[in-house]
């Protein structure tokens, strides 16, 4: 079971986002619905390049990297400041797989130094870490919408990509969870997602078993991979 963070398991995607639009109002303009919408589980360098379109503004290649920087201290403040809460149903569904002995991966855009932030939050709400593997944005060739991050993921923990569930709630994710060959459930959280073969759409993570997700793999004919 291969897991994304931000908007899947936890609500830290509006930090972000409020995050992100404080820059904008530093830059002289204000960051509009529609493109931040557009940012949700990108990387840093796309979100940035989506809000300077966005603003109309130019930067520089070490402007933007500053920008990047200021969001991501400005996020993990509002993160330490407000808390990361569970998205409804992630708290008990991690644990049941973690009980079930499933293997079970944290696969995220987000930079590990922030990404530790909820890791930490989790593996001290829960007793211990529900991960056998995490993967971070700044740990991988490329960033979702490219498979890579999964890929890598699957490859560590030897799993196959035909019997793997990846669990999003982004366009992008979606996209990076379908393209390495795993069945995918979107649980939509800041957009709204569109059938695809291939993927299970569900309002949120609350009510769903490990049977749930071993029938969504099993109807592609495999077996969810123990650790």
């Amino acid at each position: 079971m291969l897991f994304d963070m931000d908007g899947t398991l936890v609500e830290t995607e509006e930090l972000w986002g409020e995050a992100m639009a404080a820059l904008a109002v530093q830059l002289g303009g204000t960051f509009s619905a529609e493109a931040r919408e557009q940012t949700v589980g990108t990387s840093m360098r796309v979100a940035m390049e989506v809000l300077h379109a966005d603003l109309g503004v130019e930067r520089s290649e070490e402007q933007h990297r500053a920008d990047a920087a200021w969001v991501e201290e400005q996020t993990a403040r509002l993160m330490t400041s407000r808390g990361m809460p569970w998205r409804p149903g992630a708290r008990e569904l991690l644990v049941a797989v973690r009980d079930a002995g499933l293997a079970t991966a944290l696969v995220t855009t987000t930079p590990r130094r922030i990404a530790a932030l909820v890791i930490d939050h989790i593996t001290t709400d829960l007793g211990q870490s529900p991960f056998d593997l995490t993967v971070c944005g700044d740990e991988v060739p490329a960033c979702k919408p490219d498979p890579a991050p999964y890929l890598q993921a699957m490859r560590e923990l030897g799993m196959d990509p035909a019997g793997s569930l990846v669990i999003e709630d982004s366009h992008v994710g979606v996209t990076a969870g379908l393209a390495s060959g795993a069945a995918v459930l979107g649980v939509p959280s800041m957009q709204s997602l569109e059938p695809l073969p291939g993927l299970t759409l569900r309002s949120s993570l609350a009510g769903l078993t490990v049977p749930d997700l071993r029938r969504l793999v099993a109807d592609r004919g495999h077996a969810p991979t123990p650790v």
